[in-house]
């Protein structure tokens, strides 16, 4: 249950930080995507929510399925900071594109938390 606890935190974490630093957010945001500032607001309103949705047995399923659908529907932003140096932030290219299979890693950690 600790490996739970701690997604939900990071969850939650995560989507504080869309609140506190939206403007880097908004720099990964591909260019075909609308509304960039609203979609920062909504993803991160929906991970602190399914990250406090783990927390409770009767939420948890639906909340690591929200999670997974969540992943992929930021996937695009992860492309385009690997794609775009101002989206990198300074970082290195191969830093930022490790970042894209560990997308593959949270999904499966959120999976194993659909059945329980």
């Amino acid at each position: 249950m600790t490996g739970l606890y701690v997604m939900a935190v990071v969850y939650i974490g995560a989507g504080l930080n869309h609140f506190i630093f939206p403007k880097m957010y908004q720099r990964l945001m591909p260019p075909y995507i609308p509304y960039h500032k609203s979609m920062v607001i909504v993803s991160g309103a929906a991970e602190i929510l399914l990250g406090l949705a783990l927390f409770f047995s009767s939420t948890r399923e639906w909340a690591a399925w929200g999670i997974i659908f969540l992943l992929i529907a930021v996937f695009p932003a992860n492309i385009e900071q690997v794609r775009n140096k101002k989206a990198r932030m300074g970082l290195p290219v191969w830093l930022i594109a490790l970042r894209l299979p560990l997308q593959f890693v949270l999904i499966w950690w959120a999976w194993c938390y659909t059945a329980m």
